[in-house]
């Protein structure tokens, strides 16, 4: 992933983010290297670095003398110099952490709850929060951020089945996270924010152009691309659940029938009530047709299949790409598998949702955020 910087006086919150992001990923290093990395001159870097320093984001260290003269001071991430909340809401229950700049979740809390409607929900999210601002552990509080399952938007699909959070149709979930919460509030559907995380904290890193693949109570994914997830039209790009995977096949709460959600989720997995290895070898010639449909249409180097499902039911899908035949991604020199675990599959939501209100912060151009006004920031 590379991250160019813009010389536009308006571009500045995002000259920010992208200077922090580089330190971040490649720090330590000097106001010269980064300058050079993201493409703005030391002069413009030098001012945002100062801007950082003083708010505590990064440090600024002299390395030791490996010969004659001063060295020159490097900059590095300070993973203390802020926290942000990351929750994730699913028909399962909430789970809320705190955050830190590196990516490491430093505390969390969890609350069973079967498919909360609006009002129980927030006032779990609302104990949550208090819980981990009374944290020792928590530093400056950014933001929280909300992952949560899609698609949005979408009259017949949206919050609409076991697989979504039905009855949340025409809530401001925004404004209702920021007014609990009292912190700057942003909300993301949970395979973006997972493919995020990935993106930010994990394999992603080393990865430029990969799909997420999010195995959870439905099936859904994101295809990231240079950085930055592909949205489509209305946010909801790389819904691969509700792609026909059988014709005439089982009814879908989306109106259509043979949906690949149907046959390939925790909810298909629970229903069919057999051991994981039985359901694995059953559903194999959907998986693998899933995973050559989203090569072909995205052309990726890899796909990172995680989400919800236990870990070890992640890697025994994961090794059903063995028996995966010809697609465009069937090429002899591929750096990487055709398909990989998750580093972090049970958090990558929750990273995500928390990268939302770290970047949504420190540069508004990033995520969809709602501050409120009456209770600001309650670090």
């Amino acid at each position: 992933m590379t991250l160019r910087g813009t010389n536009q006086e308006s571009g500045r919150p995002y000259n920010r983010r992208i200077v922090l992001e580089s330190i971040r990923l490649h720090g330590p290093m000097t106001r010269g290297d980064i300058a050079s990395r993201v493409g703005l001159t030391v002069q413009t870097v030098s001012t945002i670095i100062r801007e950082l320093e003083e708010q505590g984001l990064i440090l600024s260290v002299r390395e030791k003398p490996k010969g004659r003269g001063i060295p020159p001071s490097v900059l590095t991430i300070n993973p203390e110099g802020g926290h942000a909340v990351g929750i994730h809401l699913t028909p399962l229950g909430i789970e809320a952490a705190l955050v830190n700049l590196r990516g490491d979740v430093v505390e969390s809390r969890h609350r069973h709850a079967s498919n909360p409607m609006p009002d129980e929900a927030f006032a779990l999210i609302g104990e949550l929060v208090d819980e981990l601002k009374a944290s020792p552990s928590r530093g400056r509080l950014l933001g929280a951020g909300m992952a949560l399952p899609g698609p949005f938007d979408v009259e017949s699909m949206s919050f609409v089945g076991p697989t979504t959070m039905t009855g949340w149709k025409n809530v401001d979930i925004r404004q209702r996270l920021a007014t609990v919460t009292g912190l700057p509030a942003f909300i993301e559907n949970d395979m973006a924010a997972a493919a995020l995380g990935e993106q930010l904290y994990g394999l992603g890193q080393q990865l430029s152009h990969y799909y997420y693949l999010f195995f959870s109570v439905g099936l859904g994914g994101a295809m990231m691309s240079d950085g930055s997830v592909m949205r489509g039209a209305w946010g909801n790009a790389g819904e691969i659940g509700h792609i026909p995977a059988i014709p005439e096949g089982e009814p879908c709460p989306c109106g259509n029938h043979g949906c690949l959600e149907r046959y390939l989720s925790l909810d298909a997995f629970k229903r069919s009530g057999l051991s994981e290895a039985d359901w694995v070898h059953k559903i194999a010639p959907i998986f693998r047709n899933a995973i050559r449909t989203i090569e072909n249409l995205f052309d990726p180097e890899t796909i990172v299949l995680g989400g919800l499902a236990p870990q070890p039911l992640v890697e025994q899908l994961a090794t059903l790409a063995d028996g995966l035949n010809n697609s465009v991604s069937a090429r002899a020199n591929r750096p990487h598998p055709r398909v990989i675990v998750a580093s972090d599959c049970q958090h990558s939501a929750l990273r995500g949702a928390a990268a939302l209100a770290v970047f949504g912060v420190l540069s508004p151009r990033f995520g969809q955020m709602f501050e409120t006004p009456e209770k600001g920031d309650a670090a």
